[in-house]
């Protein structure tokens, strides 16, 4: 009898030039780097870069798609331990976020980096830096500018400051910085609501683990619906903000709420009487999490410009 070929007979061996190893094929079997190490073209370099965040191959588009069209799919697939085949709802997350504030940015036109500064009275300015306009507190006027009024020689005096500055600008200017600033610090926002909206998940499905044994209990399971929730809401404001039909954009948003109902029905479970009152309150307390959030975008685009 012949004896069978040893695996990799008749392949070219070569020391890998990342580790040293001996390598077989396209591949080194010690660290995974490619044996061929001819230049990239533009067309290479450019996918393999985008691919490490967006998953440029089959992946992108069987995730895409039920993330649009199939409620709460990718939770369950996750959870049932089928996930190679989609992107991980963490980089998901990340990269719809991330596009959609980049979209909002240069679909936005005008400079965000602030405005031109108007004609001022220098006493007007210097009073305001000083904390002489009336009353002590904070207030914000009709025309966007800001006032701090407290007494000269605070802690607060920088920031006091900072407004001064930033009063200096044209009603357009502070409008423009401040849009500016939300949509620069957006994505950072979206980190921060992502973990106290599956913490509000949490205590919403407390109980009941033996009326409903499938239903999510662990926090990390509610982290990935809420991100794949999130997910959905990004890729649906990409698609409201390329369209220009307005009937197109009045679907989208009734697409969204049947969506979202239908996700926490898909995934947890239960009567639709419930599901539609914890989404109710998670909608109320989600909304008072995103108003703190935004008011702290604008402070965060005026003080830091």
């Amino acid at each position: 009898m012949t004896e069978a070929s040893p695996a990799g007979e008749g392949a070219a061996t070569q020391a890998c030039r990342n580790c040293g190893a001996a390598a077989v094929g396209a591949y080194c079997s010690s660290c995974g780097q490619e044996t061929s190490l001819a230049l990239p073209t533009v067309r290479t370099l450019l996918r393999d870069a985008a691919g490490r965040y967006v998953a440029l191959d089959g992946r992108m588009w069987r995730t895409l798609l039920p993330l649009l069209l199939r409620p709460g799919f990718l939770t369950r697939e996750y959870l049932a331990g089928r996930r190679r085949r989609y992107i991980r709802p963490a980089r998901l997350f990340l990269v719809l976020s991330i596009a959609l504030f980049a979209l909002l940015r240069f679909t936005g036109g005008a400079s965000l980096a602030g405005g031109d500064l108007v004609q001022a009275d220098p006493d007007e300015i210097a009073s305001a830096a000083r904390g002489e306009n009336g009353e002590r507190g904070f207030s914000v006027d009709p025309d966007l500018r800001w006032h701090l009024n407290v007494d000269a020689g605070s802690w607060l005096d920088p920031l006091r400051r900072r407004i001064a500055q930033f009063n200096q600008l044209s009603r357009t200017g502070r409008l423009e910085q401040i849009s500016g600033g939300m949509l620069r610090y957006g994505p950072y926002a979206a980190f921060v609501l992502l973990p106290l909206f599956a913490l509000l998940l949490k205590l919403l499905y407390l109980g009941r683990g033996r009326r409903y044994p499938l239903r999510p209990r662990r926090y990390a399971a509610h982290l990935v619906f809420g991100a794949h929730s999130h997910a959905f809401v990004f890729l649906i404001a990409i698609l409201s903000v390329l369209v220009a039909s307005e009937p197109l954009r009045t679907a989208l948003v009734l697409w969204t709420i049947a969506y979202l109902l239908w996700s926490m029905k898909a995934v947890y479970g239960g009567r639709w009487s419930g599901v539609v009152a914890r989404a109710l309150v998670a909608f109320f307390v989600y909304v008072v999490f995103f108003a703190l959030v935004v008011a702290g975008l604008v402070a965060a685009a005026v003080m830091l410009g």
